[in-house]
């Protein structure tokens, strides 16, 4: 009989994805490894540390420059476009500071795919990473908030965080043929995104962009209507999700390294609780 495919899906959320980094460092204490993997913004950067098996690394990435401007900072919003510096994260980070483990990547069980939004079409896709090397672009436009990044140019289309299209991305893990997901959120289970309060700026910004305005228009709707749906799959045994068991306080653009180290924590720690959870749920 075929074995049941096992699927991680990563929500992003900004430098409320220290969390998702202790989940998936408590993962790779515990051994798991995954059929499939989509990573959303953050999630996505976080996933590349993860599917490297580099214990540690996303957590040390986000926490270790946030003192250097270029880094994250209102001045390289300024100077460069971008509040999270793209030279810093995408190339002097992982090519100089903190290198990837490519051989550990390349032997990774599984495919790993990014969530990016296209400008012209609104649509959500899911590029492949096969090398990152040279797919670390789809990173870098998974993760580039609106407003706050550049748009990024792949393949002559143009791209922003595909949180806006598809914050949760359970549907197209099932379509890509896992049967049952593990999902880890960066909001608590009491938690329902609001409107955009920012939509008149973004309606004049991306003024170009019809369909991308109406889909950060109601996204909140579709991410709400994700949650319920989550709880229905949940019911029937296909979805186990990991997710902060209070509030999260901290927001996107956090700097404070005492309220992130304590949000990680609390990661590793529901992640570690969960591990023989998920080695049931991944067996049945």
């Amino acid at each position: 009989m075929e074995e049941t495919k096992i699927g991680l899906v990563l929500e992003g959320g900004g430098m409320r994805g220290v969390y998702t980094a202790g989940v998936l460092d408590a993962f790779l204490d515990a051994g798991l490894e995954f059929d499939g993997t989509l990573g959303v913004s953050a999630g996505s950067c976080h996933a590349a540390s993860f599917l490297s098996k580099q214990r540690g690394r996303a957590y040390r990435v986000n926490v270790s420059y946030l003192n250097d401007w270029r880094y994250c900072s209102v001045r390289s919003w300024l100077t460069t476009g971008d509040f999270f510096g793209v030279k810093m994260l995408y190339d002097t980070i992982p090519n100089q500071l903190d290198l990837y483990d490519h051989a550990a990547f390349a032997q990774r069980r599984g495919w790993f795919r990014a969530v990016v939004t296209n400008l012209a079409s609104g649509e959500a896709e899911y590029p492949l990473i096969e090398d990152l090397h040279r797919d670390i672009r789809w990173l870098q436009a998974s993760s580039s908030l609106p407003l706050l990044s550049r748009t990024v140019e792949i393949e002559g289309q143009e791209y922003l965080d595909g949180g806006i299209s598809d914050s949760i991305p359970v549907k197209e893990a099932m379509r890509l043929g896992c049967e049952k997901n593990v999902i880890v959120l960066t909001q608590c289970a009491e938690y329902r995104k609001k409107p955009n309060e920012l939509m008149p700026l973004i309606r004049t910004k991306y003024r170009r962009y019809p369909k991308l305005i109406e889909q950060m228009a109601t996204r909140h709707l579709r991410y709400n209507e994700t949650l319920e749906e989550i709880e229905a799959l949940k019911a029937q045994g296909k979805v186990l999700v990991i997710q902060p068991q209070k509030p999260v306080v901290i927001g996107r653009l956090e700097k404070d390294r005492s309220e992130l180290h304590a949000l990680y924590r609390a990661g590793v720690e529901d992640g570690a609780a969960q591990a023989e959870a998920l080695r049931e749920f991944m067996q049945r």
